[in-house]
């Protein structure tokens, strides 16, 4: 099917979407479920007030709900949401209503997907190859990734791709960058404090599909930019690969961040949760890319 895309709709909001679901929907179809909104809307819900709702963005303060995964309150009777749930249309304002916790498209969250050409149908092959990544504020202006033996000069594999190598044989990540080089919409012109390289291992299949953590995942290289105009090349050598692995990146403002879930040996410097009445979304910005596999061959 080549006409068919689906992603879900911020599953992590309420806890509604548990990782079985998530797993299972992929598993039923891995060409139509191709992702998840990772990176969520709702981002004007924390603007300060008066100005705007003094919430949390992405409207992650909300309370989790009978609905919720794992959650010990039972539904009501005869709760059917699939067949009977629906959400009028909804209706736009002429002017930009930073109540209603949401930015016009492309004023604050924007994705960006590789494409062959402007057509609906080669923006969709490039959401289903994986060749995506996605930025807050215009924290940057143009992000390019390869993967490619440390031994050759060729481009090597980007975003979503898949580098087969000989086992034991030398990966470097090559990323080259662009930078905000002018003002957002906010009117200022962001600057990129850190890329990080996150790297885990592949390992296949799950017997508990509940699993929330990737074996071995963590951030094992910070690169220290600093800079808001211009362009940088930053290379990453992964050494010689003897198990199939992946790579991906984010990138940072370096304003707000800490160490992570999971402690400060796996992320020392991740992203942190919004502290509702102070979750400015113009002074935390961030770009996430998806995440290459490099896979050595006996």
């Amino acid at each position: 099917m080549s006409d068919a895309l689906f992603l879900a709709n911020h599953p992590a909001r309420k806890g509604i979407d548990s990782p079985h679901e998530i797993r299972g929907w992929r598993d039923a179809q891995p060409r139509i479920a191709v992702g998840m909104e990772g990176a969520p809307g709702h981002q004007a819900g924390g603007l300060p007030a008066p100005h705007g709702p003094g919430s949390a963005r992405g409207l992650y303060d909300n309370s989790p709900s009978p609905a919720s995964y794992a959650d010990t309150a039972s539904r009501g009777p005869n709760s059917d949401f699939d067949n009977n749930g629906v959400y009028s249309d909804p209706v736009y304002r002429r002017d930009l209503n930073l109540g209603n916790t949401d930015f016009w498209p492309g004023y604050y969250s924007r994705t960006h997907v590789g494409a062959s050409s402007f057509s609906y149908a080669a923006v969709m092959d490039g959401i289903r190859q994986g060749r995506v990544w996605v930025d807050h504020g215009r924290l940057i202006s143009g992000l390019d990734v390869r993967a490619r033996s440390a031994r050759s000069d060729q481009l090597g594999v980007t975003l979503g791709g898949v580098l087969h190598v000989r086992q034991g044989e030398r990966v470097e990540l090559v990323i080259d960058i662009e930078l905000a080089g002018g003002p957002n919409w906010s009117q200022f012109v962001p600057a990129l404090a850190r890329v990080d390289v996150i790297q885990g291992d592949v390992t296949g299949a799950v017997s508990d599909k509940d699993t929330f953590t990737a074996p071995n995942t963590k951030v094992v290289k910070s690169f220290e930019v600093g800079e808001n105009s211009g362009s940088v090349r930053l290379v990453y050598d992964l050494g010689a690969v003897d198990r199939p692995v992946y790579v991906r990146l984010r990138g940072t403002d370096g304003n707000r961040c800490g160490a992570g879930p999971r402690g400060a040996a796996i992320d020392p410097n991740g992203p942190q949760v919004d502290v509702v009445g102070n979750a400015d979304p113009w002074k935390d910005l961030w770009f996430y890319a998806n995440p290459i596999w490099v896979l050595p061959r006996r």
